[in-house]
């Protein structure tokens, strides 16, 4: 047996699956009786506008097959949708099925083909509905259900699930990573959301709104757990760092429980309550002709300054207090302009900012 032949024989048995054709009337009964379950970090993904949703009726109305969805099993046997939440999400708003509140009845738009679903309602008498064997038309429609079963192993039910919804997937890294998380364990995912809304760390930040609704502050939290744990060999070590982000946020959400929870926590709050107390606008850049931080967010201080300042606190080693002028230091070195260049790989610049700020946190 070569090498390719076992790993595959292993990674195969990491995973159990089934899959079958389902209606979607069916498909919305289980939804109706709660064995199919979209939690919350979904409902928030849900973003088709209704020119989108428009064109996913007329292509059920037209018998256009549409692409499978996954779900998972989890210990109960209920399912809980991982991948298809666009299709299935209009499918039950379409039906008045969704929270209203949020996510109110469906009023179609004209398309390509079916001009005259404009201003349609799945049915009602007072303004322009679908017809009953239109709706009888949906209800009947197939579609693929992909099963992952229980007892197949979260971590690589995380990995396919995060594959499926990369490709051709216009959500962000993180909104991507959260759903996914959500099967591997919820509370971690609202802990992180927590994390990334202390008063501190949305201060220095201050993301535009845009950023925020793509979760870049839960992926930057994300990355501050990940990072500050590592020495400057580990630091030199990665070689792809969104992968490697991935696996730690898999293991980590795996293996969460209060003792975790509340060491990561300690480490997050201090650094950022330090940094903002030293100066808000302290992880943007150093204007010396302004004598004052200026500019947006970036990248580079929150390498340079916080996750050195929170891998110092987490091993015990002395750092400085005046974390104003550490940052003015930084930001003065002369290589600094030179290495502050754009087009630097993730993790071409992490070994440069990183080690430095290390260095010159030390007291």
């Amino acid at each position: 047996m070569t090498n390719l032949d076992t790993e595959l024989e292993a990674a195969r048995r990491t995973i159990h699956t089934d899959g079958y054709p389902m209606s979607i009337g069916e498909l919305t009964n289980l939804y109706r009786d709660g064995e199919l379950v979209i939690s919350p970090p979904f409902q928030r993904l849900f973003r088709w506008d209704d020119s989108q949703k428009s064109r996913l009726i007329e292509s059920i109305l037209i018998g256009i097959p549409l692409p499978s969805i996954f779900v998972v099993q989890d210990e109960g046997g209920k399912w809980e949708l991982v991948d298809g939440l666009q299709r299935v999400s209009t499918l039950l708003q379409l039906q008045g099925l969704l929270d209203a509140n949020e996510f109110p009845p469906l009023e179609l738009s004209a398309t390509k083909y079916l001009p005259s679903l404009e201003g349609a309602v799945w049915d009602s008498d007072s303004r322009p509905s679908l017809t009953s064997a239109q709706r009888l038309d949906i209800k009947r429609a197939k579609i693929d259900l992909k099963i992952v079963q229980r007892g197949s192993d979260p971590k690589t039910k995380f990995d396919l699930f995060q594959r499926l919804n990369s490709f051709g997937s216009k959500l962000s890294n993180q909104e991507i990573r959260n759903a996914q998380l959500v099967g591997v364990n919820p509370t971690f995912v609202a802990w992180l959301s927590e994390l990334a809304n202390r008063e501190s760390f949305v201060s220095l930040l201050r993301l535009p709104d845009a950023d925020k609704a793509k979760k870049y502050d839960e992926e930057l939290a994300l990355r501050f757990l990940f990072l500050h744990t590592k020495s400057n060999e580990e630091i030199f070590a990665i070689r792809n760092f969104q992968d490697e982000l991935e696996e730690f946020s898999a293991d980590l959400a795996q293996s969460f429980s209060d003792d975790v929870k509340d060491q990561l926590g300690a480490s997050f709050a201090e650094t950022f309550d330090r940094l903002q107390s030293a100066d808000e606008d302290i992880l943007r850049r150093w204007d010396a002709q302004k004598e004052k931080f200026t500019g947006g967010f970036l990248n580079t201080s929150f390498e340079a300054l916080a996750i050195a300042l929170g891998y110092l606190l987490r091993e015990g080693t002395p750092s400085r207090s005046d974390l104003r002028d550490a940052a003015i230091e930084f930001w003065n070195e002369p290589e600094m302009i030179k290495k502050f260049a754009t087009g630097k790989s993730t993790e071409a610049r992490l070994r440069l900012m990183v080690p430095k700020g290390r260095e010159i946190l030390s007291s």
